[in-house]
Protein backbone atom coordinates (compact mmCIF):
# COMPACT_ATOMS: atom_id res chain seq x y z
CA UNK A 1 0.00 0.00 0.00
CA UNK A 2 2.26 2.40 -1.28
CA UNK A 3 1.57 6.67 -0.03
CA UNK A 4 3.33 9.44 -0.78
CA UNK A 5 2.21 13.23 0.72
CA UNK A 6 4.01 16.83 0.64
CA UNK A 7 3.42 20.56 1.59
CA UNK A 8 3.73 22.17 4.64
CA UNK A 9 3.93 21.66 8.15
CA UNK A 10 3.63 24.00 11.50
CA UNK A 11 4.41 22.92 15.03
CA UNK A 12 4.51 24.91 18.45
CA UNK A 13 4.63 23.10 21.73
CA UNK A 14 5.46 24.18 25.81
CA UNK A 15 8.93 24.03 25.54
CA UNK A 16 10.52 27.53 25.54
CA UNK A 17 12.65 28.92 22.26
CA UNK A 18 14.65 27.00 21.61
CA UNK A 19 13.36 23.34 22.25
CA UNK A 20 16.05 21.53 24.00
CA UNK A 21 14.21 17.86 22.25
CA UNK A 22 15.55 18.17 18.71
CA UNK A 23 19.02 19.50 20.47
CA UNK A 24 19.55 16.72 23.16
CA UNK A 25 17.97 13.61 20.82
CA UNK A 26 14.65 13.82 23.04
CA UNK A 27 16.52 13.73 26.84
CA UNK A 28 15.09 16.71 27.87
CA UNK A 29 12.26 19.36 27.88
CA UNK A 30 12.30 22.87 29.34
CA UNK A 31 9.19 22.15 31.90
CA UNK A 32 9.81 18.17 32.66
CA UNK A 33 7.22 17.38 30.21
CA UNK A 34 5.96 17.89 26.49
CA UNK A 35 2.88 19.43 24.86
CA UNK A 36 2.51 19.66 21.15
CA UNK A 37 0.55 20.09 18.24
CA UNK A 38 2.28 19.09 14.62
CA UNK A 39 -0.36 20.38 11.94
CA UNK A 40 -0.20 19.34 8.44
CA UNK A 41 -1.35 20.78 4.99
CA UNK A 42 -1.08 18.38 2.33
CA UNK A 43 -0.50 20.28 -0.88
CA UNK A 44 -0.10 16.93 -2.85
CA UNK A 45 -0.51 13.35 -2.10
CA UNK A 46 -1.66 10.01 -2.73
CA UNK A 47 -2.26 6.72 -0.65
CA UNK A 48 -3.36 3.81 -2.18
CA UNK A 49 -5.41 5.49 -5.13
CA UNK A 50 -6.81 7.92 -2.98
CA UNK A 51 -6.32 11.76 -4.02
CA UNK A 52 -4.92 13.43 -1.09
CA UNK A 53 -4.61 16.77 -2.52
CA UNK A 54 -5.70 20.05 -0.07
CA UNK A 55 -6.35 17.99 2.82
CA UNK A 56 -5.22 18.71 6.64
CA UNK A 57 -4.33 17.49 9.55
CA UNK A 58 -3.12 17.59 13.25
CA UNK A 59 -1.08 15.36 15.87
CA UNK A 60 -1.74 16.67 19.20
CA UNK A 61 0.35 14.84 21.90
CA UNK A 62 1.26 14.58 25.52
CA UNK A 63 4.04 13.12 27.07
CA UNK A 64 4.82 13.30 31.30
CA UNK A 65 8.54 13.58 30.89
CA UNK A 66 11.61 13.91 28.49
CA UNK A 67 10.43 12.54 25.09
CA UNK A 68 12.60 9.53 25.00
CA UNK A 69 11.13 7.89 28.05
CA UNK A 70 8.22 6.94 26.05
CA UNK A 71 4.45 6.85 27.36
CA UNK A 72 3.34 9.18 24.86
CA UNK A 73 -0.38 10.01 24.26
CA UNK A 74 -1.62 11.39 20.62
CA UNK A 75 -4.84 12.29 19.09
CA UNK A 76 -5.82 13.31 15.11
CA UNK A 77 -7.71 15.98 14.24
CA UNK A 78 -8.57 15.83 10.74
CA UNK A 79 -10.15 18.29 8.79
CA UNK A 80 -13.55 17.77 7.77
CA UNK A 81 -13.40 18.75 4.22
CA UNK A 82 -11.79 15.68 4.13
CA UNK A 83 -13.97 12.82 2.39
CA UNK A 84 -14.36 9.16 3.95
CA UNK A 85 -11.29 7.77 2.18
CA UNK A 86 -8.73 10.64 2.99
CA UNK A 87 -10.03 10.46 6.40
CA UNK A 88 -9.00 6.45 6.41
CA UNK A 89 -6.04 6.90 4.82
CA UNK A 90 -4.65 10.56 6.72
CA UNK A 91 -5.53 8.23 10.18
CA UNK A 92 -3.37 5.66 8.72
CA UNK A 93 -0.34 8.13 8.31
CA UNK A 94 -1.01 10.46 11.31
CA UNK A 95 -1.37 7.08 13.89
CA UNK A 96 1.73 5.13 12.00
CA UNK A 97 0.04 2.64 11.28
CA UNK A 98 0.86 2.99 7.45
CA UNK A 99 4.54 3.26 7.93
CA UNK A 100 6.66 6.28 7.39
CA UNK A 101 7.97 9.03 9.44
CA UNK A 102 5.80 8.62 12.58
CA UNK A 103 5.96 5.12 12.38
CA UNK A 104 9.32 5.23 13.80
CA UNK A 105 7.95 6.74 16.90
CA UNK A 106 5.51 3.87 17.66
CA UNK A 107 7.95 2.47 20.16
CA UNK A 108 7.17 5.52 22.48
CA UNK A 109 3.65 5.99 22.08
CA UNK A 110 1.32 4.50 24.79
CA UNK A 111 -2.11 5.96 24.26
CA UNK A 112 -3.82 6.77 20.95
CA UNK A 113 -6.80 9.00 21.83
CA UNK A 114 -8.08 8.18 18.14
CA UNK A 115 -9.68 11.31 15.72
CA UNK A 116 -11.59 14.25 15.94
CA UNK A 117 -13.29 15.58 12.89
CA UNK A 118 -13.25 19.40 12.61
CA UNK A 119 -12.34 22.38 10.63
CA UNK A 120 -9.01 23.20 10.02
CA UNK A 121 -7.88 26.32 8.76
CA UNK A 122 -3.32 26.42 8.39
CA UNK A 123 -2.63 30.40 6.84
CA UNK A 124 0.97 31.58 6.40
CA UNK A 125 4.08 32.28 4.57
CA UNK A 126 6.98 34.38 4.88
CA UNK A 127 7.98 32.92 8.26
CA UNK A 128 4.60 33.91 9.73
CA UNK A 129 2.02 31.02 10.44
CA UNK A 130 -1.23 30.07 12.42
CA UNK A 131 -3.74 27.19 12.83
CA UNK A 132 -6.98 27.45 14.28
CA UNK A 133 -9.69 24.69 15.06
CA UNK A 134 -11.93 26.10 16.99
CA UNK A 135 -12.28 25.53 20.53
CA UNK A 136 -9.66 23.15 20.02
CA UNK A 137 -6.18 24.10 18.81
CA UNK A 138 -5.15 28.06 18.25
CA UNK A 139 -1.52 28.31 17.53
CA UNK A 140 0.59 31.36 15.99
CA UNK A 141 4.39 31.56 15.16
CA UNK A 142 7.33 33.95 13.61
CA UNK A 143 10.12 32.51 12.27
CA UNK A 144 12.85 33.74 14.71
CA UNK A 145 15.36 35.73 12.08
CA UNK A 146 19.12 36.54 11.56
CA UNK A 147 20.68 39.75 11.85
CA UNK A 148 20.58 39.59 8.12
CA UNK A 149 16.60 39.06 8.41
CA UNK A 150 16.71 35.88 6.87
CA UNK A 151 14.82 33.57 8.96
CA UNK A 152 17.17 30.92 10.94
CA UNK A 153 17.12 27.34 10.36
CA UNK A 154 18.33 24.47 11.97
CA UNK A 155 19.82 21.68 9.58
CA UNK A 156 20.38 18.11 10.41
CA UNK A 157 17.24 17.85 13.06
CA UNK A 158 16.78 14.19 12.60
CA UNK A 159 13.14 15.49 13.14
CA UNK A 160 10.23 13.19 11.76
CA UNK A 161 9.02 16.12 9.60
CA UNK A 162 12.55 16.33 7.72
CA UNK A 163 15.82 17.23 8.55
CA UNK A 164 15.66 20.87 8.20
CA UNK A 165 13.52 23.14 10.14
CA UNK A 166 12.64 26.75 10.78
CA UNK A 167 13.03 28.43 13.99
CA UNK A 168 10.26 30.07 15.43
CA UNK A 169 8.33 31.74 18.45
CA UNK A 170 5.18 31.04 19.36
CA UNK A 171 2.95 34.41 19.81
CA UNK A 172 0.23 32.21 20.95
CA UNK A 173 -0.54 28.40 21.87
CA UNK A 174 -4.07 27.33 22.86
CA UNK A 175 -4.38 23.23 23.08
CA UNK A 176 -8.17 21.85 24.17
CA UNK A 177 -8.05 18.21 22.77
CA UNK A 178 -7.41 14.88 23.57
CA UNK A 179 -6.92 16.05 27.13
CA UNK A 180 -4.05 18.03 26.54
CA UNK A 181 -5.03 21.84 27.53
CA UNK A 182 -1.95 24.20 27.22
CA UNK A 183 -2.55 28.14 27.39
CA UNK A 184 0.65 30.46 26.32
CA UNK A 185 0.49 33.79 25.51
CA UNK A 186 3.63 35.25 26.26
CA UNK A 187 5.72 34.80 23.10
CA UNK A 188 8.60 32.52 24.90
CA UNK A 189 7.87 29.06 23.93
CA UNK A 190 8.51 27.56 20.77
CA UNK A 191 7.67 26.81 17.21
CA UNK A 192 8.66 25.77 13.91
CA UNK A 193 8.01 25.22 10.14
CA UNK A 194 9.12 23.72 7.48
CA UNK A 195 7.81 21.65 4.10
CA UNK A 196 7.83 18.23 4.26
CA UNK A 197 7.67 15.13 1.92
CA UNK A 198 6.77 11.82 3.04
CA UNK A 199 6.44 8.33 2.00
CA UNK A 200 5.51 4.80 2.76
CA UNK A 201 4.71 1.49 1.83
Amino acid sequence: MAWKISGQYVETCNCDFICPCILTQMTQTTHGECKFAMAYRVDQGNFDGVDLADTKFIVVGYTPGNMNEGNWEVGVIVDEAASAGQKEALTAIASGQAGGPIANLAPLMAKFHGVEVRPIKIEGGDGTWSVVVPGMIDQALEGARSMSGEVLHIDNAGHPVGDRLALARATHSHFNAFGVQYDETSGRNNGHFAPFNWSGN
